[in-house]
């Protein structure tokens, strides 16, 4: 029997207001990090950040656990972050992924 597992994408768009927040910005500095600002963005999300940025957003499993964060994939224009239960490949019919969701409408 084939059970189903929560999975979630999320797009953070980098060049907009809500992106640039400074909180990000002065934990790079305190640590003296010379990152872009998409990498402080990805760095904040590995550390926590994700709740703090979109709360209530942020799904859970369905015995009420956190998602595990598997991958961020930077972009030019956006950081596409990928949750779930267990680590799967997402159907790229149904990303949210424009290059991912861009392929495969093409070739449909």
């Amino acid at each position: 029997m084939e059970t189903n597992s929560v999975q979630q994408e999320i797009l953070l768009i980098t060049n907009t207001s809500f992106s640039q927040r400074e909180t990000f910005e002065k934990e790079a500095l305190e640590k003296g990090e010379n990152l872009t600002h998409a990498e402080q963005l990805a760095a904040a999300c590995w550390n926590g950040w994700l709740d703090e940025m979109l709360p209530g957003i942020v799904d859970t499993s369905k015995a009420g656990e956190s998602l595990y964060m598997w991958d961020i994939l930077q972009a030019r224009s956006f950081l596409n972050i990928e949750l779930c239960e267990s680590p799967q490949t997402i159907n790229t019919q149904y990303s949210i992924n424009p290059y991912a969701f861009l392929a495969t409408v093409c070739y449909v």
